[in-house]
């Protein structure tokens, strides 16, 4: 049984009081280390596509029309979202599976990190690939126009399958919050 304090609280345990294999199974936690590094590079490698891109846009500004200048803003924006996406999951990852980061009083703390969990992290998470699926879903109706045509990208197949796969990622997305809002306690419950 542990030791209380003069408030009844039960103190925090120091890192060394563990037994061997719970210090173990804890510290392989920091196995995920090089996992969010590699999002780091990641994160780095889209950066110089956004710039790329980017420069392609500058470069062709007098030369493109409005559709072509749409779709390259719409892979602009497709690629910070999946950047806001990386980092989502590299700082709300880090924070709530490997250590704290002790952001409290940093100027910079994004909000969302404050109130961050495995549950929060999954919704923020189902919402940014939505986010990100309607992004290829748009890029593919502003090209749908060229159906049938050698320059189709797209075939109706695939835009069918898109379709049904932003639809399945939409009730994933609602599943995941219902599930989670089962988990919550009700406002107003006896704890009955």
């Amino acid at each position: 049984m542990a030791r209380r304090n003069s408030a009844g609280d039960v103190p925090p345990l120091a890192a060394g009081s563990l037994r061997p294999l719970p210090r173990l199974i804890f510290a392989s936690r920091w196995l995920q280390l090089p996992l969010y590094l590699g999002l780091i590079v990641a994160q780095v490698v889209y950066v110089i596509l956004f710039l790329k891109e980017l420069y392609h846009l500058v470069g062709h500004s007098f030369t493109i029309n409005e559709q072509q200048a749409m779709l390259v803003v719409l892979g602009l924006i497709d690629v910070v979202m999946i950047s806001n996406l990386l980092i989502m999951v590299i700082v709300g990852g880090y924070e709530t599976f490997v250590s704290r980061m002790e952001l409290n009083k940093h100027p910079d703390q994004p909000e969302w990190l404050s109130h961050v969990n495995a549950s929060v992290l999954k919704i923020k998470l189902a919402m940014a690939i939505i986010g990100i699926s309607s992004i290829h879903l748009l890029r593919t109706f502003i090209e749908a126009g060229n159906l049938g045509s050698e320059k189709a990208a797209f075939t109706e197949a695939g835009i069918m399958w898109q379709v049904i796969i932003h639809a399945l990622f939409i009730l994933s997305a609602i599943g995941i919050a219902y599930v989670d809002r089962l988990s919550q306690p009700r406002a107003g419950a006896n704890g009955h």
